[in-house]
């Protein structure tokens, strides 16, 4: 009997526990994109930049019968586009002396222009910062006295991206200064991403990615304070079709095991109105910033996002101006950072926060192959020492049943 309890527990007891940890290891997202950088395709030394450094990165990500072309630029506010075509040939094309020029509109396009699906923009507008002296870190409810005037982020100057950019690991880094003492020994600086397949960054709070996606990393670093109570608050707007509607949600998980002690995810979804057609793109990010480079758990700080409000016009990203026309509008949001109780700027001089812009649906975070083993074997191994002890009760019970009639004597 013990045999054949040994063999029903081989057979389908252990496979059901252990399923669930080598099935996850097939449900990765596989696809993979051919991920190309070039910077300031088609500039030469003819064209003159009348305001200096020259910063457009246009990052080309192939499929099989698609390309997403990524434009990260830093002429007037530092933004990044997004055009995914339904052409694995489909280019960029700048007219240089336009763009330098100022004459913005129709300047840059991705050719075929009816090959483009799908196009949006997001851009880092402005940085504001905020007295918070009775430490309630909500700026929503404190009067506009208590506001200093923000950082225009299409004032600041931009070092050269090329020399941070790697065309192996598909990053850049671009890192400006404002026009004001504060930003003397600081600057504020984004750092950018693209990606061949699925997987996370690898630092906090390390976002869930696909080929699909980049990322924008934020942080701003020895920036002096313009009070010994200061916060901040990055507005952000984004760019895309006035046929699409769109929205903020916030996803309760209950996993944290990649961003320790953050049970959300916040997303900024687009999606055509009045359709039941899957979202078109999206903008992600987890609720929490870091007070420090190399973060340990006490240095993240929740942020918070504002509601979405209409723009009336484009913002002054000479990337959007020279890529959309009509038929295209603008919304808002603001992203809180911290809360009541929580060190002020000048406690560490530095504050991160990471984004990421991307095609389709938002990836979906789910438990890591180790989690799931580790929590069939949680549960596995007490229902074994049940089921054993089952077995071994009712071998003891045959065995004590006596064989037949036994004398007293």
């Amino acid at each position: 009997m013990a045999t054949a309890a040994s063999l029903l527990l081989s057979l389908f007891i252990w496979p059901l526990l252990t399923r669930p940890a080598f099935a996850f290891l097939d449900r990765g997202d596989t696809y993979r994109r051919k991920v190309s950088l070039e910077l300031n395709p088609g500039l030469n030394s003819s064209h003159t930049a009348p305001l200096g450094v020259i910063n457009l990165l246009h990052v080309r990500a192939t499929g099989n019968n698609d390309t997403l072309h990524f434009i990260f630029c830093s002429q007037g506010a530092p933004a990044v586009l997004l055009v995914h075509t339904n052409s694995s040939s489909s280019s960029l094309k700048v007219d240089w002396l336009k763009f330098l020029s100022g004459n913005l509109s129709g300047s840059l396009k991705i050719e075929p222009e009816n090959s483009v699906h799908y196009s949006s923009a997001l851009v880092f507008t402005r940085l504001w910062e905020y007295d918070d002296v009775n430490d309630t870190a909500d700026p929503t409810h404190l009067p506009p006295s208590s506001f200093f005037p923000p950082y225009e982020l299409q004032n600041f100057t931009w070092e050269d991206l090329n020399r941070t950019l790697n065309y192996t690991t598909h990053t850049a880094q671009l890192c400006g200064k404002g026009p004001t003492e504060s930003f003397h020994n600081g600057s504020f600086c984004l750092g950018f991403s693209a990606f061949e397949s699925e997987g996370r960054g690898p630092t906090w709070p390390r976002l869930l990615h696909n080929a699909n996606a980049s990322q924008v990393r934020f942080w701003l670093k020895g920036v002096t304070g313009r009070s010994g109570f200061s916060r901040f608050v990055l507005e952000l707007q984004h760019i895309d079709s006035k046929e699409l509607s769109s929205q903020v949600e916030t996803l309760r998980s209950i996993d944290d095991e990649y961003t320790p002690s953050i049970f959300q995810v916040s997303q900024w979804v687009f999606s055509p109105i009045n359709s039941t057609s899957p979202i078109l793109g999206y903008v992600q990010w987890k609720p929490v910033a870091y007070r420090t480079e190399s973060p340990v758990l006490n240095d993240a700080t929740p942020c918070r996002h504002s509601h979405l409000m209409p723009m009336d016009q484009l913002p002054a990203s000479d990337l959007v101006l020279a890529y959309f026309g009509d038929g295209y509008s603008a919304h808002g949001l603001n992203v809180t950072f911290s809360i009541a109780g929580d060190p002020f700027y000048n406690a560490t001089d530095y504050l991160s926060w990471t984004v990421l812009v991307g095609l389709g649906s938002p990836p979906t975070e789910s438990f890591s192959a180790l989690v799931i083993g580790i929590m069939a074997l949680g549960l596995g191994i007490p229902l074994v020492l049940i089921l054993l002890g089952g077995v071994f009760v009712c071998v003891r019970k045959q065995r004590s049943v006596p064989q037949g009639y036994e004398p007293i004597n």
